[in-house]
């Protein structure tokens, strides 16, 4: 029998989600559902995705005013794995961008510098489905995250094809 995917997030499902259609007071099943399938193992983000969100808490007395960010301190901040277990992948991921004369060498900085490259590297590593709301595009000014994923036979999906794959509704 073959283990149950494992789904790890961009920040951008969290953000969007947040701003644009499920907002905590009008959907808060969403963020329910995100915490149910963390806690079985099949949903988790890293990191630098923790510190892409939490930008918004006030340094010194921890407060925030977005309620994402608050969410993430307080509810789905064990969901946020380290990867340094992953650094040789990571240089794997990003040697092959550096190398790839389609991109300019800002987009190559870039990606380097952002969390996208740690959550290719992660998913690449642990054999998980990327989660992200970036669509494949041809750009030499940016390193889409689907574009890398496909190179390195990466599933990635958007946040409505896991939900589906999940069974999460907001009934």
């Amino acid at each position: 029998m073959t283990a149950p995917k494992q789904y790890i997030l961009d920040a951008n499902v969290f953000i969007t989600a947040h701003r644009e259609y499920y907002a905590f007071d009008i959907a808060p099943r969403f963020w329910d559902q995100l915490l149910k399938h963390a806690a079985a193992g099949n949903i988790w983000s890293i990191s630098q995705v923790y510190d892409d969100i939490t930008r918004g808490l006030d340094p010194k007395s921890g407060e925030a005013s977005d309620r994402l960010a608050v969410w993430a301190v307080n509810e789905f901040k064990p969901f946020f794995r380290d990867t340094d277990d992953i650094f040789d992948t990571y240089l794997e991921i990003i040697n092959w961008v550096a190398n790839n004369s389609h991109y300019t060498g800002l987009a190559k900085k870039d990606f380097a510098e952002v969390s996208d490259s740690w959550l290719v590297a992660s998913a690449k590593a642990l054999n998980a489905v990327l989660v992200t709301l970036e669509k494949p595009r041809n750009t030499q000014t940016r390193v889409p995250i689907p574009s890398v994923c496909a190179r390195f036979n990466i599933d990635y999906m958007n946040t409505f094809d896991m939900m589906r794959a999940l069974g999460i509704t907001l009934k």
